[in-house]
């Protein structure tokens, strides 16, 4: 390498313009030498790509290992608290999700059987209820997240995690819905 860089700064900063025949000559000789031993190796995954027979190949001297497959690995999944209610984690969304299918089936069953609407049956004690709840789903849903189980690994068969999340999103626009729907008709819904 350094007779490489040697020989380009002698061609450049030759005072006779640097294009002599001896410079092009050495250069020649370094840059284009036969039989050098050159060794390829490619690291690329995948496919391999069939050789072309027509030209030849450079690595002749040294012996081919056939390629060995990447491991398999799980991915690591975290377990921080921090992590897990970050805005993006597995947590916030699977959690208010599950409180919001419990509470609009609450709202409703005690709607049908009182005929309260939402906001009286929040002031009518729905407080304690709600806290109570909230804290007992939170709980049961953060203990397999903080064991490192995620609901997506446990889904099968018709009930699986995207279905839960679905039921949850459609169950939080319903309680909104809802309490939307009685405070503007100013009565119950059913």
């Amino acid at each position: 390498m350094a007779t490489a860089s040697f020989n380009m700064q002698s061609v450049f900063a030759a005072p006779s313009g640097g294009l002599s025949t001896r410079n092009i000559r050495n250069t020649k000789q370094l840059f284009f030498k036969r039989n050098a031993p050159v060794g390829v190796r490619c690291m690329a995954q995948g496919d391999p790509i069939k050789e072309d027979s027509s030209v030849p190949s450079t690595s002749a001297a040294q012996p081919q290992m056939p390629p060995s497959p990447p491991p398999v690995s799980k991915p690591k999944v975290s377990t921080k608290f921090r992590d897990l209610l970050a805005f993006s984690g597995p947590a916030p969304e699977r959690i208010n999700g599950r409180l919001a299918m419990v509470g609009f089936v609450a709202a409703i069953a005690v709607e049908l059987s009182k005929g309260e609407n939402v906001f009286a049956q929040i002031s009518d004690g729905g407080v304690g209820w709600f806290l109570g709840t909230t804290a007992l789903l939170t709980l049961a849903s953060m203990v397999p997240l903080f064991k490192g189980i995620r609901a997506e690994a446990k889904s099968k068969g018709f009930m699986t995690s995207d279905a839960e999340l679905w039921n949850g999103r459609f169950a939080m626009l319903g309680l909104v819905a809802l309490a939307f729907t009685e405070y503007v008709s100013g009565g119950t819904l059913v």
